[in-house]
């Protein structure tokens, strides 16, 4: 185990050093310079040169990616272009958003998908199991930009019950309005995700109802939900784990959509600014986060499986020999 930690780690490390430079590179080659984000209408060559000397984009690009990558050793993720402010404390404070948004509606999502599925799957042949199939499939097809504005509609504007959009000044200063401001953001992504994790729990589960082993353990005496309990669950839980590490992931990244609808001051927000603006800092200081954060999630939803699994213990024992 502690060899396959090891061999996970090196390749993490090295799957972020190469995101590094797939990121610098293509950052690069976007249309648009920074220069002119810094400069008034209808600058002169020379002011322009003069801000591109000031921010060091005249610089070659192999200059720049090793200072760029020399900050990042030492924990610094650069300075803003535009507000000359250090981006590691900004990202750090938008974080206070996005985490708690993103690990709420995940967390939600699985408490709904997973009995949801459970019931859809061994319940397939009754009304409220193809239900339950139906909606998960009408829920993948719902954009969240437009879930997202449909209960702004109903639950903000319509109903008075819950802020259309913001987040307090204060942050979490304020508990009550913080969670108020957050709740129908996660809402909207639990709703969307929920419905993709469904499919795959009720797949996995009909799987493992399939089963020969499960079969071999009702003939045993064994009752559904002990077989279940002893056998079903823990393989059912194996293909799901590694689902909800990539839908976690997948929640991460996709937030700047959900925080543009609801105009919450999160990494989405700061990532979408950094972008109009041409301001490479903070650009790449929000992606790398979020690839570390990626990478860290496939990490550990990898370790549960073989945690979970003695099959892939099994594998893992072999391979280390």
């Amino acid at each position: 185990m502690a060899r396959y930690l090891v061999r996970r780690l090196a390749f993490l490390a090295v799957s972020l050093a190469l995101a590094s430079v797939v990121l610098f590179v293509l950052l690069r080659m976007l249309p648009g310079d920074p220069a002119n984000a810094l400069t008034s209408v209808g600058a002169g060559p020379e002011q322009i040169a003069a801000a591109r000397r000031a921010i060091g984009s005249d610089r070659p690009l192999p200059e720049q990616f090793t200072h760029w990558i020399g900050q990042l050793a030492s924990g610094d993720l650069g300075t803003s272009f535009v507000s000359s402010l250090p981006v590691g404390p900004e990202v750090a404070a938008r974080l206070d958003v996005t985490v708690p948004l993103t690990l709420a509606a995940f967390v939600l999502a699985v408490l709904v998908a997973v009995p949801a599925g459970f019931t859809a799957a061994y319940k397939r042949h009754t009304w409220y199991g193809a239900l339950l199939s139906g909606v998960s499939q009408l829920g993948i097809a719902i954009p969240v930009f437009w879930l997202g504005m449909i209960l702004i509609a109903v639950f903000a504007l319509n109903a008075g019950w819950l802020p259309s959009g913001g987040f307090p000044q204060d942050g979490w200063a304020e508990p009550a309005e913080a969670i108020r401001s957050l709740v129908l953001p996660v809402v909207t992504i639990a709703l969307v995700m929920s419905a993709s994790l469904i499919r795959y729990v009720r797949s996995a589960t009909l799987d493992v109802l399939g089963s020969d082993y499960l079969r071999t353990a009702r003939a045993l005496g064994s009752s559904f939900g002990g077989a279940m309990r002893r056998h079903g669950l823990r393989n059912a839980s194996v293909p799901v784990i590694s689902v909800l590490g990539i839908e976690l992931a997948s929640t991460l990244l996709g937030a700047v959509v959900v925080e543009s609808v609801y105009a919450l001051p999160g990494l989405g927000s700061m990532l979408a600014t950094g972008i109009a603006q041409h301001d490479y800092p903070v650009i790449q200081g929000v992606l790398f986060v979020s690839t570390l954060a990626v990478l860290v999630i496939g990490f550990v939803a990898d370790l549960a499986q073989r945690i979970i699994d003695p099959r892939l213990r099994g594998r893992l024992s072999g391979g280390s020999r």
